[in-house]
Order: structure tokens, then C-alpha cells, then sequence
């Protein structure tokens, strides 16, 4: 089986980018509330929400840890794999043109007319700011959460390099936040997304046939080809996916 410092810079990575991710999509919102509505509410519905994130990882993390390792690889594995993949699912249809990127500028424009359109909030406390920061940082924050504990569920060596990944990125959004006061574009989240769906589903890949007993031949070096081998195919599959919709643009508009 694998040393474990062999799975701790795949771990903390594949976490930090994750993070990264969800924790822009999560501040552009949560900078709409306060823009719009104030920031009392705004940073008092993130906090909420990431005390009970932390409590969550808490909780689940160590408990996870007691299960046979077996288990916990082939289990948590298959469903980092179904993770991975819907990530890389989108952002190949993305980089081949068939879904639209997307946009953290018109995500924040979208987001303050759809606050200005429920009026001035009449209180100190605002309920409206409260709810929306704390949903979209409970619903992007969840699926941090999962990598966290799905990565670094079977040791508490792993479950520190992966909170250690996700913790820096949140901290590098919030700075990033505080400093820019307005949405993080700078940021090429599509690419990452990408990046981060080749990670997850070579790591789970790695996980599940473990789990099922498999002595991957090479070891560390698995995980690393593993990775290239999800590389190598996501863009053939961008280059497939690039030519069907091509063909099928140019036919509607021969039909057209």
C-alpha cells in the first residue's frame, strides 16, 4: 500500500483548488449582499455558515477515520469518482464550447438586481442578507466539505493536509475579497475546475481500486500516470466534443 506522505501533495492540491473554486463562487455572492444590502448580514450569514462547515468536518472527519480502511477507500472512492467526473464533465463541455463559461462579473450583476428588486432591508439585522450568505456559503462550502473529508477520511495525517489545502484557500479568497472589493475575475476558474476534476477522479481512481484490493505496480507513480491518463482523455474528449458541436452549428445554420 502507498505511503501516505505519497498521497499528502495530491491530497492538500486537489483540496486548495477545490476550495478555491467554490469559495469564489461562494464570495461573489456574499459581496452582492453587502454591497447591496449591507454587511452586517452579509458577514454574519457567511460566518454562520462556516461554523457549521467546521463543525461538520469535525465531526465527520475523525469518525470517518475509525472505519477499516478498506471500507472507507472503496466507499467514499466511488463517490469522490462521481464527484470528480460531474466537475469534469462540465468543464470539458465548457472548454469545448457547448456550455457557456462561467462569468463571476455577471454572476455579481445578477445577483445585486435580483437583492435591489426585494427593497431596502427596515431592520439592524437584515434576514434577507443573513439567509443568502449563509445559503450560498452552505451549498458551495458542502461540497468543500466533502472533498475534505472524502480526501482525508481515512488518516488524520490526510485529514489535516486536506483541511490544510482548503483552509488556505478560503483564507487567499477572503483576503482577496477584502482587498479587491468586488468579484475575483482574475482567477481562471474554468481552467481550474478542470484541473480539479483530473485530480479528483485520478485519486479516487487510485482509492477505489485499493479499496478492492489492487496493488497498484508503481506505487506513487500510479497516481501520477493516473493522472496524466485523465489529462490525455478529457481533451480528446474536448477535441470530440469541439467537432460535434461544429458540425451540428454548421448544419442549423444550413438548415436555418
Amino acid at each position: 500500500m502507498i505511503s501516505e506522505w505519497g498521497l499528502v501533495i495530491p491530497t492538500v492540491v486537489a483540496s486548495f483548488l477545490a476550495s478555491l473554486v467554490e469559495g469564489v463562487e461562494a464570495l461573489t455572492v456574499v459581496l452582492a449582499v453587502g454591497v447591496v444590502r449591507g454587511w452586517r448580514g452579509a458577514l454574519g450569514g457567511a460566518g454562520l455558515a462556516f461554523l457549521v462547515l467546521a463543525l461538520a468536518v469535525a465531526v465527520l472527519g475523525p469518525s470517518i477515520a475509525l472505519i477499516p480502511s478498506p471500507l472507507v477507500q472503496l466507499g467514499l472512492g466511488a463517490l469522490l469518482l462521481l464527484f470528480g467526473m460531474r466537475w469534469l464533465r462540465k468543464a470539458i463541455l465548457r472548454a469545448a464550447g457547448v456550455l457557456p463559461f462561467h462569468d463571476e462579473a455577471a454572476a455579481f450583476d445578477n445577483e445585486s438586481a435580483a437583492l435591489r428588486a426585494n427593497g431596502a432591508s427596515s431592520s439592524t439585522w437584515d434576514g434577507l442578507a443573513i439567509t443568502t450568505s449563509f445559503k450560498i456559503t452552505i451549498i458551495e462550502g458542502t461540497e468543500v466539505v466533502f472533498i475534505v473529508i472524502a480526501m482525508g477520511g481515512r488518516t488524520h495525517q490526510l485529514l489535516f493536509s486536506s483541511s490544510l489545502g482548503a483552509l488556505t484557500a478560503v483564507a487567499l479568497v477572503v483576503l482577496l475579497g477584502l482587498a479587491l472589493h468586488r468579484p475575483v475575475t482574475m482567477i481562471p476558474e474554468n481552467v481550474l475546475k478542470f484541473v480539479v476534476g483530473v485530480l479528483i477522479c485520478a485519486f479516487a481512481t487510485f482509492w477505489v481500486g485499493e479499496g478492492m484490493g489492487f496493488a497498484w505496480p508503481a506505487e506513487a507513480w500510479s497516481l501520477l500516470l493516473l493522472n496524466i491518463g485523465y489529462l490525455v482523455a478529457a481533451n480528446i474528449i474536448v477535441y470530440v466534443c469541439k467537432v460535434i458541436n461544429l458540425k451540428f452549428v454548421s448544419a442549423h445554420k444550413w438548415i436555418e
